[in-house]
């Protein structure tokens, strides 16, 4: 089976017209139609961190669910990292990964059975520094490495990560695969790629890219990226 993922930033739904929409991020959604979705900035930022993208939006005008990783009522995420997967799809497990950091930080992970397979998904994302998103990356792959159970796994998110060659992006090289999306920021002008999609060995990436609508370059300062997975 072709398993289709995608990372979005989506920057508590304020659009490069700086105007909030959070239904020009659902459109955006449902343009990519991954079966699973990474978020970033999935939160508001003060007050209650209420969600974005709220349960009764994405029940009346989608076909995903979240993830339940809310720390709070009101919110859908961890530190604004959220991830959303088909109803159809089941969720074994979930939790949130507490990571070192100056400002707060976070990734978030689940293990989905979806389509007659089962997969662990990280979304992450990391710090403006080079120094704490390297600490941030062993942090993952530590927790990664130390989990009971071995299943594919993807890795995904906003890694603020300029350079392939170095930093947090040489450290998760030497286990897992980077998908060759492109750039995705800033969206009106992307030369950037510092959002990724990364797999491990069990997984192949048949087809990705950075999804460049006219939606899209007004959504939000991102554009998201995606990526079709087979088992390797």
């Amino acid at each position: 089976m072709i398993l289709k993922v995608a990372s979005y930033n989506i920057r508590k739904a304020i659009g490069t017209d700086r105007r909030r929409s959070p239904e020009r991020v659902l459109q955006v959604l449902r343009e990519v139609d991954a079966d699973i979705v990474a978020l970033q900035e999935a939160d508001r930022r003060f007050g209650q961190r209420a969600a974005v993208l709220t349960p009764h939006l994405l029940e009346e005008h989608s076909d995903w669910q979240p993830v339940g990783l809310g720390m709070r009522a009101t919110s859908m995420g961890w530190h604004g990292n959220a991830i959303l997967v088909r109803k159809a799809a089941r969720i074994l497990d979930c939790e949130q990964l507490r990571l070192p950091a100056l400002e707060p930080r976070g990734a978030v992970l689940a293990e989905v059975a979806i389509g007659g397979t089962t997969v662990r998904i990280i979304g992450m994302h990391l710090d403006l520094s080079g120094l704490w998103r390297r600490r941030q990356a062993a942090a993952i792959l530590a927790h990664v490495g130390a989990s009971a159970q071995t299943m594919p796994t993807v890795m995904m998110g906003d890694l603020n990560e300029w350079t392939r060659a170095s930093g947090c992006l040489r450290d998760f090289g030497a286990a897992f695969r980077f998908a060759d999306t492109g750039p995705s920021f800033h969206a009106r002008r992307p030369i950037a790629r510092l959002d990724r999609i990364m797999v491990s060995p069990g997984l192949r990436i048949v087809r990705c890219g950075v999804h460049q609508s006219a939606a899209a370059r007004v959504a939000s300062d991102h554009l998201p990226i995606w990526a079709d997975l087979a088992p390797a």
